[in-house]
């Protein structure tokens, strides 16, 4: 029997606890030995990355214990810190930042010095010559602690015995990336970018010979520039050197020749994402040359061979693809699929899910399949979204009764949504919230032009779009217009704070760690950041009346709208004080509103006690506005200036 019930009411088998159980991350998956690796993030264990190996029987094993996790803080964000030869793995430990060597049986050990500051010196996107003598990676160095001017970038070589310093390969460059060494090991090629550019904006591709000390010699300039972004430099079998460039508009491929690079797959699409993190691989070479690779348009992607024809799975979303001998590792999703690392024959498709990413919490009856859709926006543009209706086989809501909808920020801002399967979403549909994750101008997946939105616009058409999103839903009787929600992390809480400050559409939005002061984070942020605002609003002094003009905290007479925070408290990159300044104009002006701050939590919420407690939190603090009974058990919220809230929802 279906119970009618008001939306944000219904009861969800998907709880935080089920949601949460068994849940780990999944990323930089390659192939050593015919055993497969993976960087394996347990929320369980407070977050820590472990490196996982799987051999070729089917054993799963960690490559080391308890005390170590597997995670660089190069650019702050991360990525890929881990390699293997020969059996013997290498990874950046977090809490040290010093590279460690483990091989099989044994305890890890440091394989680079101590240096005299904790944690200031840091090595990313490790790769071991053929003989396991040396190993090239991007190296980081904080020499004044705090000061983003004082940090400098560079490509180095050490032995992987740890018994040498480090040698520079690569500098003069304010940032590195993909180091790569050639199948003979007698070149190596990687990438660099300087400000204010971020890597989406323009990069070089680099190639040299080595000589015999293992250093480069006669570099020379494979192809990028101040208005092409190239990435994922990578060498097929036999030798050539590949990319991906952006010079049509569209990430595309290209192998190197002489005139600067031949187009291998020219289409309105896009073949990378934008690299936010260190190491990410979106194609790949099978031992006879074939390349296989993600092709996404509009936000839909497919794995499929260049050249030849698309690779049929029931995955829409794919990443991290590494190759072995007539299939490729890829970690992999849809709207239905939880993404989990497969093995994908080619050119069949035959599928091995190897390790899911979270186990199926609730029977697929109770997922909310996702619809793409186009809304007119400002200047006579189209955006994009994707819309999540309430969608509960227990539940209807009642008659003449419209849902309430979150509208989605994602962060970045260059960044996009997916539509790979989110429990986080499904937790508030089968609660009765519809959602909207929007794609607004300045995301990732529909070309340069559309990324370039966003350039000196940002805080006017990402928030134009998550506003006209919601509108276009509400006119075409979707959802209800008097009961719109807004949340987001870090960019997406800026679009978040600058909705609930500058526009009055929303009846209460959710900030995770969002950015107040856009003046303040160009000020004070760490090193690849430090720049991307001169693009994004204007280069820092010269724009500060523009940032001023954007910053929600400089604004808060404008503010009326009931308003969540929740913030990390070692957070680096938007601090503390950006969400506590909000809280106390929030205060002062008698705006219900509550303050949750964490412990040991950076940019990015990785614990799952902490998880848990903000999205309840966040739901808990909706029922309050909105006037609706959740039917979960949750930890009351002390919500400041409660007694002013309409009064559907003061009891």
């Amino acid at each position: 029997m279906v119970t009618v019930a008001p939306y944000g009411s219904w009861k969800s088998p998907l709880t935080l606890d089920r949601l949460l159980e068994e849940v780990v991350t999944i990323g930089y998956p390659l192939i050593e030995g015919g055993a497969a690796y993976w960087a394996e993030g347990r929320p369980a264990e407070g977050g820590r990355v472990v490196l996982v190996r799987r051999d070729p029987d089917g054993t799963v094993a960690d490559v080391f214990g308890p005390g170590y996790s597997a995670r660089t803080r190069v650019h702050e964000y991360g990525g890929l810190c881990h390699t293997v030869h020969g059996g013997t793995a290498y990874f950046s430990n977090y809490d040290d930042q010093r590279l460690y060597r483990v091989r099989p049986g044994d305890e890890p050990e440091p394989i680079t010095p101590e240096p005299t500051v904790p944690a200031s010196i840091r090595y990313a996107a490790p790769v071991v010559t053929r003989d396991g003598h040396h190993l090239y990676c991007v190296r980081e160095r904080h020499r004044t602690p705090g000061v983003a001017t004082d940090v400098v970038n560079d490509i180095v070589v050490l032995a992987t015995d740890g018994e040498a310093e480090p040698r520079v390969v690569a500098e003069g460059h304010d940032f590195f990336s993909f180091p790569i060494l050639s199948p003979d090991g007698r070149r190596i090629a990687w990438i660099s970018w300087d400000h204010p550019r971020m890597p989406w904006d323009g990069t070089q591709a680099w190639e040299a010979e080595l000589g015999s000390d293992g250093l480069p010699v006669n570099p020379r300039l494979v192809a990028g520039d101040a208005s092409e972004s190239v990435t994922q430099p990578r060498y097929s079998p036999d030798g050539r050197l590949h990319f991906i460039s952006d010079r049509t508009g569209w990430w595309n491929l290209y192998v190197d020749d002489e005139a600067g690079g031949a187009p291998l797959a020219s289409a309105d699409a896009e073949f990378a994402e934008p690299d936010w993190v260190l190491g990410l691989s979106t194609y790949s070479f099978l031992a006879d040359g074939t390349i296989v690779a993600v092709k996404s348009s509009s936000r839909l992607s497919q794995l499929i061979i260049v050249g030849g024809a698309e690779v049929p799975t029931p995955y829409s979303t794919f990443g991290g693809l590494a190759a072995a001998d007539g299939s490729v590792l890829a970690v992999a999703g849809s709207s239905s699929l939880p993404t989990s690392l497969v093995e994908i024959a080619v050119p069949s498709g035959d599928t091995t899910v190897l390790k899911t990413g979270s186990k199926a919490v609730v029977a697929d009856t109770y997922l909310s399949a996702p619809e793409r859709i186009e809304f007119p926006t400002e200047g006579g543009l189209i955006a994009h979204a994707l819309f999540y209706p309430p969608h509960n086989p227990d539940f209807t809501g009642p008659d003449g009764e419209l849902p309430p909808v979150i509208v989605s920020s994602h962060g970045g801002p260059t960044s996009a949504t997916s539509s790979s399967l989110n429990y986080s979403i499904q937790y508030w549909t089968s609660r009765g919230i519809a959602v909207v994750d929007v794609n607004y101008g300045g995301s990732t997946g529909y070309g340069r032009p559309y990324r370039e939105r966003l350039q000196g616009k940002w805080g006017i058409v990402d928030l134009d779009d998550c506003v006209n999103a919601a509108k276009y839903l509400a006119a075409t009787g979707r959802v209800d217009g008097d009961r719109l929600l807004i949340h987001g992390g870090s960019a997406g809480g800026y679009t978040t704070l600058c909705a609930v400050t500058f526009r009055h559409a929303f009846a209460a939005g959710a900030s995770y760690f969002g950015v107040a002061d856009a003046g303040a984070l160009a000020r004070d942020t760490h090193k690849f950041e430090s720049r991307y605002l001169d693009g994004l609003i204007g280069p820092w002094p010269e724009a500060e009346a523009v940032y001023e003009e954007r910053s929600p905290i400089f604004h808060t007479d404008q503010l009326a709208t009931p308003l969540i925070l929740f913030q990390g408290l070692e957070d680096k990159v938007v601090p503390p004080e950006q969400s506590e300044a909000m809280a106390s104009a929030l205060r002062a002006k008698g705006i219900p509103f509550a303050y949750l701050a964490f412990e040991g939590e950076q940019h990015g919420f990785r614990r799952a006690e902490n998880i848990k407690r903000t999205m309840e939190a966040e739901l808990y603090f909706y029922g309050k506005v909105l006037g609706f009974a959740p039917d979960d058990e949750i930890e009351p919220v002390a919500i400041e200036n409660a007694e002013k809230l309409p009064a559907r929802g003061a009891d």
